[in-house]
Parts: structure tokens; C-alpha cells; sequence
């Protein structure tokens, strides 16, 4: 059956199946909203306060930050697949403890070990997608992780409020979504039986005969001999005798070369940029944001209809991100992003100062659908594609999991501080993500080099030689989507002439 299918399209069906663990993060960052708003479970946790609510919220995002540094060394001691599986494992624990919570300590327990396991996928299912894409469609590969999220916030958002209408006042209201989110696990825990080991994995460890088969399984259906294939493997082999040495001491390469910190300070930003935006503001007290703009009987379904907005939007990334590249979806996402959210911030001060229509309130709605939209084409899925592929092969693991990090960070300071924010400067909140898409806009354009198209293999020296300031380099290469993959085949192909030429002599 595999040998049957084009390669292409057996990566991006291995890339799919990790990309349930992003489903994982989907689902539990959208269920949320439903689980607080539920009658039964705030007397279950038996609290209403704004800071309890806030890190039962919140401990899902900062047990991801702690579990994001182990899992780079996982990934690199164990391998990505044996690390992919740990976390499905850990997860499964955590929804059960969640499940059957009987208080706000044992809720916020399983959300903070679930949490490990988000922060270890968040680490692993891009690093793995990008290590066996293509590099024309590296950057589809990697933004799956984006669309398997808005899968899974989509599925917890019709879950929940399925539930809400069903079962309102009960324990099957929040137990139920709660106890769907273990589902998706299953495929991550199966993951160590069913898909190819990374290749460039196998050539850190010293195994280059598993490497080019792996390679080969992947991209020419087994044909080891391929010349796409053979060239794929003779620059990843020369790449990494350059890169052994620092596969033993990455921390301090990291630190201590110029290049790889810039690398690692950008992904950092872009991690840090993306929650600035506010679309966990969003996400997770969708109740309290709908409701304060006329529409608390239907907050809950008004956030579901979002999520399937958001659903289409990272479909379409998925289907174009390679043919736009990165820098523009950066760059115009966040000044849309900003605008959108300018003229929702003008709309919910009208009801916070004691007017607000009917139409001002449709008109809030349809900025933050407008807002989703743009996030879920242009901004989130970039904050998983463009930091693990700028990374060379002896630090990604490492890197990845610094810059991972910083999205659980920001993530979890969103979720703790958001409540208290509405409670105490309401509207004026928006105005924080109004300026900082703004920022980041400018940031992007100044700052970030286009990598569509290109090897894995050769972002170090783009990075070293690409000046600072992106718009004063004029010398940079324009590199199409297809270019890389035809320059290898020419190359494989000329590699086996002169093997056939040298064998004759």
C-alpha cells in the first residue's frame, strides 16, 4: 500500500498522524470556555475566583512550558518517535485526572500534567514534520500543526456545546468534553509502531544506512538509488560532518554562536508575538468576551461558529503557504490583525461606557471572525513553521524547545492575567493586542528572512550572510517553491553519471 502512494503524499500523511497531538492542544485550549461556564463544575471546584479560574486556565500552559525543555532531549537521546509516544502517554494520564477531577487541585493536577505532554508535542510533531518534508511543501508539512489545533478546538467547541444544551446543569456537561480529549491521543501513542524514524535523526546518531532507507521510504518510495534521493542524502551527510561536533555541546552553540542565537532570539519573538495578539484572550474566556458585547445567551455557540472560521482559514494556509512563503503572511497578518482589532476595541468600548447597539455588537463579532481568520491564515501557523525550520540539524531539538517555551509562556501569562484584565481595565485590554500586531508587523518586515523553498541544510548560511535589516539586502536569492528539489535531482543525477564513468575506469 505505502509503495503505492506518491511520496509526497506519504509524508504529508505521516505529518497528518503526528499532527494529532496538535489536536490535543486544540482541543483543550477550546474546551475550556465550556468547562468554566458549566453550573456543576464551578460547584464541583468550588470556586469563582478570578485568580483560582485563571490557573485552572492557565497550569494547562504552564505544565507545557516545563515539559517543552525535556522533550528536546528526549527527541535527541530516544528519537522523535519514542519521544512522540511518551507524550501521548503522559497526556492520557493527564485527561484522566482531569476527567474525573473532584476538586480545583486535582482539575488543576491534570491539567498541568496534560500540559507536560502539550509542551513535549509542541517540541516534537513539528520537528519531526519538518525533518521528513520536502522542501516544497515543508511549510504545508509543518503548518498542520496549526490546522490539527483548529481541528481540535473545532470538535471541543461543538463537544461542548453540544453538552451544554443536552445535559446543562449536570456533571455530563464538562465531564463528558473533558473525557473526549484522550481520543486523539491514541494515534501519538502509536506512533512509535507506524511512521519512518526521521532520517536526519538517524544520521546524528551515526546510522546512515537506516537514514537512506528512512530517506527512501519516504521520498522515492523505498528506491534507496533515486537521485533525488541520493542527493538529499549526500548533503544532509555533508552538512552534518560539519555540524558533529556541535551535536555534543548544542546549549553551547547555541549561546555562544552569533548566528544560532539570533535564530533562536527570532523564534522567541515570533512565539512571544503570536499570543500578543490575543487570541487566547479570546479563546479561553469567550464567554466573558461575547457576553460583554450583548450576546451572553449565545457566547458559546457564537465561539464554535469561530472555531469553524478559524478551521477554513488553516486549511487554506496549509493549501498556500508554500506558494506565498513566510515574510508576507507575517507582515500583512499582523497589520490586519491590528486594524481588526482596533475597530473591535472601538465597538466594546460603546457598551462598557453604557451605550452600545444591536449593530455594534454584530459589528464586534464580525472583527474578531475577520481577526480569526487572518490569525488562523497568517500568524499561528507560521509560530510552528518558521522556528524549527531556520534551526541547523545538531540544535533543532534543543533550539525548538527554547523557542516552544516562549509560547507557553506568553500563552500562560494570557490565560492568568486576562481575567483580572477585563475585570479591572475591560475594554482598554484590546488596545494591548490592537498595538502590539502592530509592532510586530514592523518587527517582521525589519527583521525576518524569507526561508520558503529552501534545505534545512542551508539555513545557517543564509543567516550569516543576510544582513540584518532584511529590506536593505538586495543581494539575497529568490528561491522558488520547486527550485531546491530540481537543483538536487540535476545534482543526484550527475553524482550517478560519475559513479558510472569512475566504475568504468
Amino acid at each position: 500500500m505505502v509503495g503505492q502512494l506518491s511520496p509526497k503524499l506519504y509524508t504529508f500523511l505521516c505529518a497528518v498522524f503526528v499532527a494529532s497531538g496538535a489536536g490535543l492542544f486544540g482541543y483543550d485550549l477550546g474546551v475550556i470556555a465550556y468547562v468554566l461556564a458549566a453550573p456543576d463544575f464551578v460547584k464541583t471546584v468550588d470556586t469563582t475566583n478570578a485568580n483560582y479560574i485563571g490557573f485552572i486556565t492557565s497550569s494547562l500552559l504552564l505544565g507545557a512550558f516545563v515539559g517543552t525543555i525535556p522533550a528536546s532531549y528526549a527527541a535527541d537521546a530516544l528519537s522523535r518517535r519514542v519521544a512522540l509516544t511518551i507524550a501521548g502517554c503522559i497526556f492520557i494520564v493527564g485527561g484522566v485526572i482531569q476527567t474525573s477531577t473532584q476538586n480545583k487541585e486535582q482539575m488543576m493536577a491534570g491539567r498541568f500534567i496534560a500540559g507536560l505532554a502539550i509542551g513535549q508535542l509542541g517540541v516534537l510533531v513539528p520537528l519531526y514534520q519538518s525533518e521528513i518534508a520536502h522542501p516544497s511543501n515543508r511549510g504545508q508539512l509543518t503548518a498542520l500543526f496549526q490546522l490539527s489545533l483548529g481541528i481540535g478546538a473545532f470538535v471541543a467547541g461543538w463537544i461542548g456545546y453540544g453538552c451544554q444544551q443536552g445535559a446543562m446543569g449536570t456533571q455530563i456537561q464538562w465531564r463528558v468534553p473533558l473525557a473526549f480529549q484522550m481520543l486523539p491521543a491514541i494515534p501519538i501513542v502509536l506512533c512509535l509502531f507506524v511512521l519512518p524514524e526521521s532520517p536526519r535523526w538517524l544520521m546524528i546518531k551515526g546510522r546512515p544506512e537506516e537514514a537512506l532507507a528512512s530517506l527512501a521510504r519516504l521520498h522515492s518510495r523505498g528506491n534507496i538509488n533515486d537521485r533525488l534521493v541520493q542527493a538529499e542524502f549526500a548533503t544532509i551527510s555533508a552538512k552534518l560532518d560539519e555540524e558533529q561536533e556541535m551535536a555534543s555541546r548544542a546549549w553551547t552553540v547555541i549561546f555562544r554562536d552569533g548566528a544560532n542565537l539570533r535564530k533562536v532570539f527570532y523564534g522567541v519573538v515570533l512565539q512571544f508575538s503570536v499570543q500578543m495578539t490575543g487570541v487566547s484572550a479570546i479563546q479561553y474566556y469567550a464567554n466573558t468576551v461575547y457576553s460583554s458585547v450583548g450576546f451572553a445567551k449565545n457566547a458559546l455557540l457564537i465561539n464554535s461558529l469561530n472555531n469553524v472560521n478559524g478551521l477554513a482559514a488553516e486549511a487554506l494556509c496549509v493549501l498556500f503557504l508554500d506558494r506565498v512563503g513566510r515574510r508576507p503572511p507575517l507582515i500583512y497578518g499582523n497589520l490586519a490583525a491590528s486594524v481588526a482589532f482596533a475597530v473591535a476595541t472601538a465597538m466594546a468600548k460603546q457598551f462598557a461606557t453604557g451605550g452600545g447597539t444591536k449593530g455594534e455588537g454584530y459589528a464586534f463579532v464580525v472583527m474578531i471572525f475577520i481577526y480569526n481568520f487572518v490569525f488562523s491564515f497568517c500568524i499561528g501557523p507560521l509560530s510552528w513553521v518558521y522556528p524549527v525550520e531556520i534551526m541547523n540539524t545538531a540544535v533543532r531539538a534543543k533550539a525548538t524547545g527554547i523557542t516552544t517555551s516562549a509560547s507557553w509562556l506568553a500563552n500562560f501569562m494570557i490565560g492568568q492575567v486576562t481575567p483580572k484584565a477585563f475585570d479591572s481595565i475591560g475594554w482598554k485590554y484590546y488596545l494591548v493586542f490592537t498595538i502590539c500586531s502592530m509592532t510586530n508587523a514592523i518587527f517582521f518586515y525589519l527583521f525576518f528572512p524569507e526561508t520558503r523553498g529552501r534545505t534545512l541544510e542551508e539555513m545557517d548560511e543564509l543567516f550569516r550572510t543576510m544582513k540584518l535589516i532584511v529590506p536593505l539586502d538586495k543581494s539575497a536569492e529568490r528561491v522558488g517553491k520547486h527550485s531546491r528539489e530540481e537543483q538536487l535531482a540535476i545534482a543526484g543525477e550527475l553524482k550517478q553519471e560519475v559513479e558510472v564513468q569512475h566504475e568504468k575506469l
